[in-house]
């Protein structure tokens, strides 16, 4: 679990309160409870997988309840079921990306800490505080063989971090005093899977100490407080209303190419300018443009309740699509506010409000309103984070070829233009059948998917492309293209069979809508992962 427990949801996934507390409020619902837990579970597990029988022993709860739970979050997309296993499934994400998009940050910031780690050969990142951590928002790492795998939405402890102290110079007493009793209760910050454990872990006056130091200088260092060899230099971006750090900025580097007194030498200059400019961004931005909130919520979960009955934990559907309600437009909502843009009963709003601010997910501030805290990047984030097109795509592929009983693939355009890559398929159990393997090229030309990439005319026209017995006798191939947020061609999905078993106008009649379909669904799951980060393609 990520740390903060203290004011997080029960280890065991029951309405009681963590480490014997009993200040759940009365009205707070206990299955979103639960399935909050069920999420941070499987978030804080190996590529966001556990079988029914793994999430049955890591929340305490029945596995009839589990089976309810996971069944329910299958149907809203955030879970993909497979046999006894249930893996987190990209649309999730959109409840991330509810909050990186209030905050406005990633979508200000994020160009100029990508052109700043260009410039400087090093990875560069973005944070926000979360409690007595911090938080990645944005991350612009460099491919080398020894390269960061902090992905956004990781939780760190502040103090063994170069951001901590910065935001640390803005706590309260209650604060300190919050930090002092996790660490007592985890020194070795156990609560923490995105760090390694605390081999040696500091004493309280050196993070103080560093804190104070941040508080004069205005940026802070980390030698190697993580783990050997990795070393940061952090800057805060201030708020122009507050003056308060609304994030910071930092370089990260390896012992090998630099020390942490050498990023300060000459490199701390250079960060500094690069968050000068963006402030200016900040002060410089124009208010978000109004958008449509959701619509249709409470409709779509009554419809499931009554086609899936007791199957469907409805309270759940209802709690999660409340965190969806907010957006770079809607950054603060009153309860009469969330309860519009949802559709909810004011009644019903209130307890899901009441459940995600126990769970630490909202605020409410004096005035009543509420927003969305990092703690909403705990809910399946970071192991999405880094999800590419062939992993969105498999499970949709092998929907595909179950479906019309033929291999399907996913391909891509190589740099040079002349080929396509196969980066995923899906086969079917026949005795004759297309057997390409992941990591073959063909010419592009001469394939189905290679001339959807290439965007030819007549294709670009037809919205598909048909080859017929071109690339090798008695093969049909049929593909689509998949677009991705901007409406670009990024990849191409295709089914290919052999001549005898259907004519060609058999497969635009019968193979053709399903394709269509599948692409559409892979197209969702990618505009929203790539919503606030680059997918990989291949």
């Amino acid at each position: 679990m990520p740390a903060d427990t203290t004011n997080d949801i029960p280890q065991d996934g029951s309405a009681a309160a963590p480490s014997g507390r009993a200040d759940v409020p009365a009205e707070a619902v206990a299955p979103l409870l639960r399935g909050i837990a069920v999420l941070r579970h499987l978030t804080d597990a190996n590529d966001g997988t556990l079988s029914l029988s793994a999430l049955e022993k890591a929340t305490g709860l029945a596995r009839s309840t589990v089976d309810r739970l996971t069944a329910t979050l299958a149907r809203m997309g955030y879970v993909r079921l497979d046999g006894r296993d249930v893996t987190l499934a990209p649309r999730l994400m959109e409840l991330g990306n509810a909050y990186l998009a209030a905050l406005r940050l990633p979508a200000l910031l994020s160009a100029r800490a990508d052109a700043l780690a260009d410039e400087l050969d090093e990875s560069v990142s973005l944070a926000v505080g979360d409690r007595d951590g911090i938080r990645f928002i944005h991350q612009a790492t460099r491919r080398r063989a020894m390269s960061l795998s902090f992905r956004i939405g990781d939780l760190l402890p502040a103090e063994r971090t170069a951001p901590g102290p910065l935001f640390a110079t803005q706590w309260s007493q209650a604060e300190w005093h919050h930090w002092r009793a996790r660490r007592a209760a985890d020194p070795r910050d156990l609560a923490f899977p995105a760090v390694p454990p605390a081999e040696h872990p500091t004493p309280h006056e050196d993070f103080e100490h560093r804190t104070a130091k941040a508080a004069t200088d205005g940026w802070s260092l980390d030698d190697q407080l993580i783990e050997p060899g990795l070393v940061a230099v952090s800057v805060p971006v201030r708020d122009p209303r507050t003056g308060a750090p609304a994030c910071v900025a930092s370089v990260v580097s390896h012992t090998s190419r630099h020390t942490a007194d050498d990023l300060r030498t000459t490199l701390l200059s250079r960060l500094r300018e690069a968050v000068r400019s963006m402030e200016d961004d900040l002060r410089a931005a124009p208010p978000p443009r109004p958008g449509p909130p959701p619509a249709g919520l409470a409709t779509w979960t009554g419809a499931s309740k009554q086609e899936l009955g007791r199957d469907f934990v409805e309270s759940l559907a209802r709690g999660l699509t409340v965190l969806t309600a907010f957006g770079e437009d809607r950054p603060e909502l009153t309860l009469s506010e969330v309860a519009k843009a949802t559709g909810l009963a004011r009644a019903t709003a209130r307890r899901a409000l009441i459940t995600h601010e126990h769970a630490g997910l909202v605020r409410q501030s004096p005035d009543h309103a509420f927003t969305l805290t990092p703690r909403v990047l705990s809910l399946g984030f970071p192991p999405l984070s880094r999800t590419s097109l062939p992993q969105i795509a498999q499970p949709h592929l092998t929907a595909l070829a179950d479906r019309v009983h033929e291999s399907t693939a996913l391909a891509v355009l190589s740099d040079s233009g002349e080929e396509i890559q196969y980066t995923a398929r899906a086969s079917v159990s026949r005795v004759l059948s297309a057997r390409i393997t992941v990591g073959t090229r063909l010419p592009a030309r001469t394939t189905s998917p290679g001339r959807v990439l290439l965007s030819l005319p007549e294709t670009r026209s037809a919205g598909y492309a048909l080859i017929d017995e071109e690339l090798e006798a008695g093969l049909r191939s049929l593909a689509v293209p998949v677009h991705d947020r901007e409406g670009r061609v990024v990849a191409a999905v295709n089914v290919a069979m052999h001549a005898a078993r259907r004519t060609a106008a058999a497969c635009v009649t019968d193979i053709l809508p399903p394709l269509r379909e599948t692409a559409a669904h892979i197209e969702a799951d990618l505009h929203v992962a790539g919503r606030f980060r680059p997918v990989p393609l291949t």
